[in-house]
């Protein structure tokens, strides 16, 4: 598919059989155009484009994109859940223990999902999440000046 061939925001919720509404669209457009964002990141964008939408709307939106697989959550620990556009690659993240900054990173070996269990107990695994700690270039810079 070309980039003039990519389908809308509004053809992505219809096919995936969700309701189209403007808090939907801004709430994906808002999530694609963020970078790893908070519910409250992404309700104050979506304010910003559409007007008043209730936190609970965001987070009942949030779930259904999530389950329709237009949106990824994430939920580092000790971070609230964050929010991503990029879908059905099954990267993995790299976390500053510092500042808390996230960033995407591709799969560490081979095609999805990544990493082969050493014992898979009879599942058909079909995605890892792998979330790689450390500290960013500012963090470690600091720390050592």
């Amino acid at each position: 598919m070309t980039a003039s061939q990519t389908p809308t925001t509004v053809e992505e919720l219809r096919g995936a059989g969700l309701r189209v509404t403007a808090a939907r669209v801004a709430l994906l457009e808002t999530v694609r155009n963020g970078d790893h964002l908070t519910v409250e990141a992404i309700a104050s964008g979506v304010r910003d484009r559409v007007g008043h939408i209730s936190l609970q709307a965001v987070y009942e939106a949030l779930n259904a994109l999530t389950a329709a697989r237009l949106v990824r959550r994430i939920e580092p620990p000790g971070s609230p859940a964050l929010y991503e556009g990029r879908v059905g690659d099954n990267h993995h993240h790299l976390v500053c223990r510092s500042c808390g900054a996230v960033v995407d990173v591709d799969c560490a070996v081979g095609e999805a999902p990544c990493l082969t269990a050493s014992d898979d107990h009879g599942f058909a695994v079909d995605e890892a999440e792998v979330i790689y700690w450390g500290l960013c270039p500012t963090c470690t810079t600091a720390r050592t000046s």
